[in-house]
């Protein structure tokens, strides 16, 4: 087993490595709404041009309006994943926190960059002593949540020192009480936002930073001139107007994220944390649950840094949820 296999949505790499599996693949490994936002029709205009300065105004304030933000502190990219990459250019911190554990590229892209980097379990023990602290909020794999009240004084406190704090909020959709999106603009504040989780569309590779000026305008000169394509636009700008979508989205994934607590449960995981797109489980042997699984054809997520979780994301029908439970209970 390879350890690219620790990575989720690697589904091509997992196939490989179990070719005797049971097909079709279930992937449970990414944390991805199973289902999309449906109404993903276009025009072909959006697709044989080159995508319009109306198109991406209309994308970035659909956008800002759902969240409650002025556009001007809103920047659209190709995905929250290049952006995270792209913010050593952007800041140029010296010394970097990473609440942990998370999503683990956050500190493997600050390390690339020369950061000296640390790792801490709460944003106030370091916000006298870095120059930037990275949390994924809702965290990514545990689900911790801090309260607004902790997060709005490191903000201060960072920014103060000249700092900043970088929210990775690629799960927030799911609990919009706990973002920090109104502060939008606020200096030592840079928020990450991930279209494709939420709406179940992560191959259309739209993302968004919400950020003091400098900030975006640094980025957007790295981006270029035509930094999304049109396709993710013009759904993009459909799909974030669609509240009543989000609305009933979210009360659909919290019953599907229930029913799949009662199947872990029943195959003998301890449930140690999650979200409503994915649960976060204590087991005595990850890496051999992940094996029996993966040799029923099921690809989750296991992690280089921990043999006792496993994170599970969420079946798409009763069919995947049966064989997810026979494959538990062998």
């Amino acid at each position: 087993m390879t350890k690219d296999l620790t990575h989720g949505g690697a589904i091509d790499l997992v196939q490989a490595a179990y070719p005797n599996a049971p097909a079709p693949w279930i992937d449970l490994s990414t944390g991805i709404n199973p289902w999309p936002y449906p109404n993903v029709s276009r025009q072909p205009s959006a697709l044989n041009r080159l995508p319009t300065e109306a198109a991406m105004t209309a994308c970035r304030t659909a956008l800002a309006t759902s969240l409650g933000v002025s556009p001007d502190a809103v920047l659209l990219a190709p995905g929250s994943e290049l952006l995270i990459r792209l913010l050593p250019q952007a800041i140029q911190p010296h010394r970097v926190a990473i609440v942990s554990p998370t999503y683990s590229d956050h500190k493997a892209v600050w390390t690339r960059a020369g950061a000296e980097v640390i790792d801490i379990d709460d944003p106030r023990h370091a916000a006298s002593d870095v120059d930037a602290i990275v949390l994924t909020h809702p965290n990514n794999p545990a689900g911790r949540v801090f309260d607004r009240s902790v997060l709005e004084a490191t903000r201060e406190n960072m920014a103060a020192r000249r700092g900043w704090l970088i929210l990775d909020e690629a799960y927030a959709d799911l609990m919009p009480d706990c973002s920090l999106a109104d502060l939008s603009g606020q200096a030592g504040l840079i928020i990450l936002r991930s279209f494709g989780k939420f709406f179940g569309l992560a191959g259309l590779r739209l993302g968004a930073v919400l950020a003091p000026d400098s900030v975006c305008e640094t980025l957007r000169e790295i981006l270029g001139v035509w930094p999304v394509s049109g396709a993710a636009l013009e759904i993009g700008a459909r799909a974030y107007a669609d509240t009543v979508w989000q609305d009933e989205t979210r009360q659909a994934l919290r019953a599907a994220a229930t029913q799949l607590d009662g199947i872990l449960a029943r195959g003998g995981l301890a449930p140690a944390g999650g979200t409503d797109l994915f649960r976060f489980v204590n087991t005595n042997d990850a890496y051999a649950v992940f094996d029996r699984l993966a040799q029923a054809g099921i690809y989750v997520r296991r992690f280089d840094w921990s043999r006792e979780h496993l994170r599970f994301g969420l079946p798409a029908n009763a069919e995947e949820e049966r064989r997810l439970a026979d494959a538990l209970s062998l």
